[in-house]
């Protein structure tokens, strides 16, 4: 069955802190799912989109814990092996006050190691409409920016589209290195959906407007700017459209608002919708991710996002 949206990357289990407030000082955790690509792709699954997810666990307790969780988001996970020596990732979330927070990560020797160019099956490419990609796979190893231009030659070669979110990690490698292999990877882009922290980190402080000439020197024909509590920004078919903030009920949990923010606006773009109507859609999601504890937790499903936007519509009017 062809696939709505696939993606390639890490999966970690996450440890969230029962209270708020400085790492060092919290003794209680849940366990939680986290990893950016899968997140993306749970949040493709609750809208509805058929997703699909490579990568590499390990044969451990919490990769079968893992591995379990995602069948049940209704991912598919043909793509997925559980290996032997080579522990699950994990990692500890500090949440603040605030709703901000930091992460941690435990990483090392991380089971996506074991993926090489070999580990992509074309047939699995082909029968795609989206490969999406991030810097987050990219920075885990030095090997996996060949990875993912391997795997988005593929795409090119078979016609399926390529969104690519840089999703920048500094505590996984240094801006250099992630200049050097988003850059690499721009000119096969075709929907690029990006924070405007992270382009000004790639490029500087610069005007928005900068920011997006700079990413339609690689012809790129959608690009997206996140911009937070400023809403968002897109570009497509020569037109530039501002999309206003959808306000967050409460703060509770950054963490995963962009990949829900992804999710909507990929399925509004699948889904034949406007440039105005798949920022307003990404804008609602990623609103609503903000408003639950937990990377994924959040992510809404269709018929909720619906309701959410049919009663703004109404206020509006």
């Amino acid at each position: 069955m062809k696939k709505d949206i696939i993606t390639i990357g890490d999966a970690m289990i996450t440890f969230n802190p029962v209270a708020k407030g400085p790492l060092r000082y919290n003794h209680t955790f849940e366990r939680k799912v986290g990893g950016a690509e899968l997140n993306f792709a749970i949040g493709c699954s609750r809208l509805g989109l058929n997703a699909g997810w490579i990568s590499r666990l390990g044969k451990d307790e919490f990769g079968r814990y893992l591995y379990n969780f995602v069948r049940g988001e209704g991912i598919d996970t043909s793509q997925v092996e559980l290996v032997e020596g080579y522990p699950t990732s994990l990692n500890f979330k500090e949440i603040l006050e605030g709703g901000s927070g930091s992460t941690f990560y435990y990483r090392y020797n991380s089971p996506t190691t074991q993926l090489t160019e070999e580990s992509i099956d074309e047939d699995y490419i082909r029968n795609a409409r989206i490969l999406h990609i991030t810097g987050v796979f990219a920075a885990i190893d030095p090997k996996n920016p060949g990875i993912l231009r391997h795997a988005v030659k593929l795409a090119k070669k078979h016609g399926v589209k390529v969104s690519l979110d840089p999703n920048l990690r500094l505590k996984l490698w240094s801006i250099e290195e992630a200049r050097e292999a988003l850059y690499s990877l721009l000119p096969d882009v075709d929907i690029l959906l990006a924070g405007e922290e992270e382009a000004e980190h790639l490029l500087g402080k610069q005007s928005l407007d900068d920011y997006l000439d700079f990413f339609k020197g690689f012809n790129i024909p959608d690009i997206v700017m996140k911009r937070g509590e400023h809403g968002s920004t897109g570009y497509r078919n020569g037109q530039v459209v501002n999309a206003d903030p959808v306000k967050a009920k409460n703060v509770v949990d950054t963490v995963g608002a962009g990949d829900g923010f992804n999710a909507g606006y990929i399925y509004s773009y699948l889904n034949g919708k406007s440039l105005e109507e798949s920022l307003r859609m990404a804008n609602t999601v990623g609103s609503m991710v903000v408003s639950v504890s937990g990377d994924n937790e959040g992510l809404p499903y269709l018929e909720d996002v619906e309701a959410l936007l049919s009663n703004k519509q109404k206020i509006e009017r």
